[in-house]
């Protein structure tokens, strides 16, 4: 009778068992960045104390890798034997591999120690998150799989700038840990700034002294007005020895370090420690705000000679391929006003002062050249002429991509549209303060790094993408953190897996999952799954609001009279008619439980709202917002964020804004507002036109000149004057709006062009 008993609960057992194997399915497999291929069989391995695990001499990385994480995170110390074996494959790509987990073996195919590096990070994303936190169990199960994977792209980057705010080796160290589990294979290094400079060289030790350090650091944002300061000294820099100890910890990655030291422009630390490198030789200090200043390297030998001295002492450090030398935002005045510049223009035959700095750039290229490195730098590098043998980084849109590869040139796309990770990634208010912007995990995800205008030849030359992390609002390791995770995981899926149909929805499931990892990591990441999105739409002349949240199997209540919804709120399954202005509440719940914040979303109904509306000019890709009809949307832009949905950004063009009511309707004043902050390069236009066509067929025009002042945000009011005052009746509308145009001298971002920026317009 035990016996019979036994044998029961054994097949019972099995059945269950073989249950289990047979529910583990592809999409189960929730892998960042996604492979290629995965084919989910039967079954599953047991790793235990008895699991061996062999490799030949070509897996070392990996293979020590592999026994490392399993021992810090298990307690198991995997003995030599060939349950777990890397195999050499010379048919496979430099950075492919193929993961094969069978019910008795794991095995890692790859044609070197990078690749099956790579399939070590798939593997542990097999594994218990517990593991991650040494907390794992001595005894588990992987999932049967056959997974065949390589990278889209070579160059698959993040970047951390050290210059506005300084952090521990250790967290440089946590951060290019993320970098290798993710598969990315480039970290850039900003180590030069006008607020500090970050890397010790021997020969000029003013540079540890004085350049990295500044007296005191900006409170709030820049746009903030007056400037405030916190009166206390900051710096500091990496030795060189921590230096090597964070390259020889990237290289057991595979992980390459690419080193930025600024020139000719962010500067200014550096010229504070040796005046004789600027143009006016005058004392200076470190910046202790944000932005662009005119102190700029002047090209003279003395300065030449210093960059060559700090050059042969990075090169010693880095061992990798590029040097970046930066290139961007160098303005132009000191150099306009300095006779040796002005002489050596004359000298050297050059154009003008962006053929001065081409010339810079040149020189500097041709010496490192020398030492075997080659240049990478900001895409202001094709001004004035590309240097010979450069790679851009194209920073501030396409063009410079375009313009570079067109030209044979290697680029590394990392436009602000799509990859500044200092910029807001949430609309809800209580987000921690960042530069500007709106860069939500979405917009990261869609990103595609090869331009359209590119043919498959050029194309070529792209080498891959990177996110960028200026650190000017990140004061702590905590904020770089929050503002890099998530979106490095949507990064690096663009980078590595690039496929053509991108499927988001399946992308946030496998980031719900990744939390946990990263919670057992210790990493502080931003969770926006949980929030809503808000739409307007007018159909046959009505509106409505349409909800939705990024999470699959959650459920949204709303109410439209203000108050907070709760559990027994309308639950939402349809958009929501909007006859008058109302607010609406809405949240997340899984089942009974509160998720993510409160979404609140104020609507004002007024005569322009769902009428037909044109621009004359496409706003710039990186600031579409809801397109031009969500001008006339009802819904306001944000009054600190000039990148959501509704602000609407254009690049050095003037704009034409037509109206059209569909009916004659009284009218008696119209109002929008202009975003003005000048650290970011908006300017609110000087004056705006305005043309109404009334109902009698009469055209009424008037010119209204707009009181910029220092403000933030500019509000524009038209009350419509006529001599029928009141009774007026308007067909259409015509707001044309003439950009403000070059920056002047002085001022963040001069001899650029302008960006306007433009909110709702209200008609009543």
């Amino acid at each position: 009778m035990q016996l019979k008993t036994f044998l029961s609960l054994c097949i019972l057992l099995l059945l269950c068992t073989a249950c289990k194997q047979q529910n583990t399915k592809t999409e189960d497999i929730a892998i960042i960045p996604i492979p290629k291929s995965v084919v989910v069989n039967d079954g599953m391995f047991t790793l235990n104390s008895a699991t061996t695990l062999n490799s030949n001499i070509s897996f070392t990385v990996s293979s020590d890798f592999l026994r490392s994480f399993i021992k810090d995170g298990t307690g198991l110390d995997l003995k030599s034997g060939s349950d777990i074996e890397f195999l050499k494959d010379t048919m496979l790509n430099e950075e492919a591999y193929r993961l094969t987990v069978s019910k008795s073996k794991i095995r890692i195919e790859a044609n070197n120690d990078r690749g099956a590096f790579y399939a070590v990070q798939t593997l542990r994303q097999l594994m218990p998150v517990s593991i991650e936190k040494g907390k794992g169990p001595k005894h588990f199960k992987i999932p049967t799989v056959t997974i065949e994977d390589s990278p889209a792209f070579g160059y698959r980057g993040m970047h951390l700038d050290v210059g506005r705010h300084m952090y521990s080796v250790d967290f440089i160290k946590k951060y290019i840990d993320a970098l290798a589990m993710l598969k990315m294979n480039s970290f850039h290094w900003h180590l030069t700034e006008d607020q500090g400079w970050r890397i010790e060289i021997k020969k000029y030790p003013k540079l540890q002294t004085v350049a990295a350090f500044r007296n005191e650091t900006l409170v709030g944002h820049y746009s903030d007005q007056p400037h405030n300061f916190d009166g206390k000294r900051y710096g500091g820099f990496y030795s060189q020895e921590e230096i090597k100890e964070v390259v020889s910890y990237a290289n057991n990655r595979f992980v390459t370090i690419i080193p930025e030291i600024e020139m000719p422009g962010h500067s200014q630390a550096a010229i504070a420690a040796y005046p004789e490198l600027g143009c006016t030789g005058e004392q200076v200090e470190a910046a202790k705000k944000w932005g662009v200043f005119e102190e700029v390297y002047c090209p003279s030998e003395t300065t030449f000679k210093f960059l060559e001295d700090v050059i042969d002492e990075v090169i010693e450090l880095f061992p990798g391929k590029y040097i970046h030398i930066g290139g961007d935002e160098a303005p132009k005045t000191r150099w306009k006003n300095c006779d040796h510049c002005q002489d050596l223009i004359k000298q050297k035959g050059l154009k003008d002062e962006h053929g001065l700095q081409s010339y810079f750039i040149a020189r500097m290229e041709r010496y490192i050249n020398t030492k075997g490195k080659q240049i990478i730098g900001w895409d202001e590098i094709l001004e004035g002429g590309l240097a010979p043998n450069a790679t851009v980084m194209s920073w501030r849109g396409m063009d410079g991509a375009i313009e570079a590869a067109k030209a044979g040139h290697n680029v590394v796309m990392t436009p602000t549209s799509h990859c500044y990770f200092d910029y807001y990634q949430s609309e809800n208010y209580n987000e921690p303060i960042a530069i500007g912007g709106f860069l939500p995990l979405e917009k990261v995800y869609s990103f595609n790094p090869i331009p359209e205008e590119l043919t498959k030849e050029e194309s070529k030359y792209v080498l891959g993408a990177q996110g960028n992390v200026w650190t000017e609002y990140m004061p702590n390791e905590d904020q770089v953190e929050y503002m890099a995770f998530p979106r490095i995981l949507a990064m690096s899926e663009v980078v590595w897996s690039n496929t053509k149909d991108k499927n988001y929805e399946d992308f946030v499931t496998r980031v719900e999952y990744f939390h946990n990892r990263l919670d057992a990591l210790d990493i502080n990441y931003a969770n926006h799954l949980y929030e809503i999105e808000g739409n307007m739409s007018s159909e046959e002349g009505l509106s409505f609001f349409e909800l939705k949240t990024q999470s699959k199997n959650k459920s949204i209540r709303y109410t439209t009279d203000g108050t907070e919804p709760s559990s027994s709120s309308i639950m939402y399954s349809e958009k929501i008619p909007i006859s008058n202005s109302t607010t609406i509440k809405a949240q997340v719940y899984g089942g009974d439980e509160k998720l993510g914040t409160i979404f609140t979303q104020e609507i004002k109904l007024h005569k322009a709202v769902g009428s037909k509306i044109e621009i004359n000019k496409q706003p710039h890709k990186a600031y579409a917002g809801s397109g031009a009809i969500g001008l006339v949307n009802g819904i306001s832009g944000s009054d600190s964020r000039y990148g959501d949905k509704e602000w609407l950004g254009f690049w050095g063009e003037d704009i034409s804004v037509s109206i059209d009511l569909g009916k004659n309707k009284e009218v008696n004043y119209i109002s929008t507002r202009f975003y003005n902050g000048n650290g970011q390069w908006i300017y609110a236009p000087k004056e705006v036109k305005l043309q109404f066509v009334l109902d009698d067929g009469t055209i009424v025009t008037d010119q209204i000149s707009v009181d910029a002042r220092d403000d933030v945000l500019i509000d524009f009011d038209y009350e419509f004057k006529t001599p029928k005052a009141l009774d007026v009746k308007v067909r259409s509308i015509e707001l044309i709006v003439p950009n403000y145009g070059i920056i002047p001298e002085g001022k963040q971002g001069s001899g650029n062009k302008a960006w306007t920026f433009i909110d709702e317009i209200i008609i009543n």
